[in-house]
């Protein structure tokens, strides 16, 4: 019986690989070659290299300089407007200008049928010729009654004077007859006298009377002159309400108030319009921004402090300004309804203040910039 030897196979030997040889010039090595590989290696991570550090540079620039400026998308062009009424009632007869129309200051823009207002100033104006005459009547008066009344004063008196001199010489003459005897006069002589008297103290009763009513002549003067100075007043209101007939004729046509361009036109030919009623809106040539920034972007804004404004209708328009002034008041405080902190739960919201920033130059004539068109403002804070 034979045995069978199994024989174990010997373990495989793993020979470690060949240690690599440093090379001590990589870039003769890389000459060897023949197609320059290792070469253009070397000036790519130098450009690289390069490349980060200029952005590097770029974001520290950057970074500096949003640093040193505020800006917000928060903000709009702003200007003066207008709105046109008219002063006196009426049907529109004629309308001289329509929509986005440029208009000057004190063209016509519409008129008023100025017929009612033509009558009106016609009666005023005969109410003012006739106070007129009243007066230069009255006035003729007046210098006639300067002269009259102390006349008639003066002839009263005078007139006194002659019949207290009668009076006393028929007074002599009635008493020489009663001091004569029975045998130098007669009765009948006597009862002349007497009646002679008589007489000549009823003519000096009549010139007193005659004094009496000529002595308060500077008080007839006076009446006269109040009678004159009520028709001056009543010619000075017929003057007033003249004027007012010829304002009102004038209101009848409807002028623009500025330089500026017709929008929001609400009138046709043939409409009623009223006195306060909104026909037309002018938007003047003034333009500047109002931008609302953040309370904590405040700190170091100040008035004079320039500030570059794009505008997003008009990506090729660049604007420069200044900051004019700053809201004493953030937009919220002037609503209809500002809030009120200090009932119910608060809860802190980062408020806006309005800026008005003033635009230098940059303006195209040629590029219409309507109110209320976004902008950007960057403020330069430095």
């Amino acid at each position: 019986m034979s045995e069978t030897v199994l024989e174990t196979p010997a373990p495989a030997v793993v020979s470690a690989p060949p240690e690599p040889r440093l090379n001590p010039n990589p870039d003769a090595q890389a000459g060897k070659d023949g197609n320059g590989a290792g070469k253009t290696g070397g000036v790519g991570r130098k450009i690289g290299v390069a490349l980060i550090v200029l952005a590097a540079a770029g974001a520290g620039w950057h970074f500096l300089s949003a640093a040193e400026v505020e800006s917000t998308d928060d903000a709009f062009i702003d200007g003066r407007s207008s709105i046109v009424s008219p002063l006196v009632a009426g049907p529109v007869v004629s309308l001289d200008v329509s929509d986005n129309q440029f208009v000057k200051s004190g063209q016509q823009l519409a008129r008023i049928d100025p017929r009612q207002y033509e009558n009106d100033r016609a009666l005023a104006a005969a109410v003012v010729e006739s106070a007129q005459a009243q007066l230069a009547a009255q006035s003729y008066g007046l210098e006639v009654a300067k002269k009259n009344f102390p006349a008639l004063l003066e002839q009263a008196q005078a007139q006194l004077a002659a019949a207290q001199a009668t009076a006393d010489k028929a007074r002599s003459d009635h008493n020489r007859q009663l001091s004569l005897s029975r045998q130098a006069t007669s009765q009948q002589e006597v009862d002349a006298a007497r009646a002679a008297l008589k007489q000549a103290e009823a003519q000096v009763a009549v010139a007193q009377a005659q004094v009496a009513q000529a002595t308060p002549a500077p008080q007839r003067i006076g009446e006269t002159e109040k009678a004159v100075g009520q028709l001056k007043g009543a010619v000075d209101q017929a003057q007033a309400r003249l004027d007012q007939a010829d304002l009102n004729l004038s209101w009848t046509v409807v002028r623009a108030p500025q330089d500026g361009w017709i929008t929001k036109r609400n009138v046709e030919i043939g409409n009623y319009i009223a006195p306060g009623q909104q026909v037309f809106a002018i938007v003047g040539t003034e333009r500047w921004v109002i931008a609302n920034f953040k309370e904590g972007q405040l700190k170091h804004m100040r008035p004079g402090q320039k500030v570059d404004i794009e505008v997003d209708a008009y990506p090729q328009l660049r604007l420069e300004g200044h900051v004019d002034s700053i809201q004493q008041g953030t937009g919220a405080k002037f609503t209809a309804f500002p809030p009120e902190n200090a009932t119910g739960n608060f809860v802190k919201v980062v408020q806006r203040v309005p800026v008005k920033i003033a635009i230098d130059k940059g303006l195209d004539p040629n590029l219409p910039l309507p109110l209320g068109a976004s902008v950007v403002p960057r403020v330069s804070i430095k």
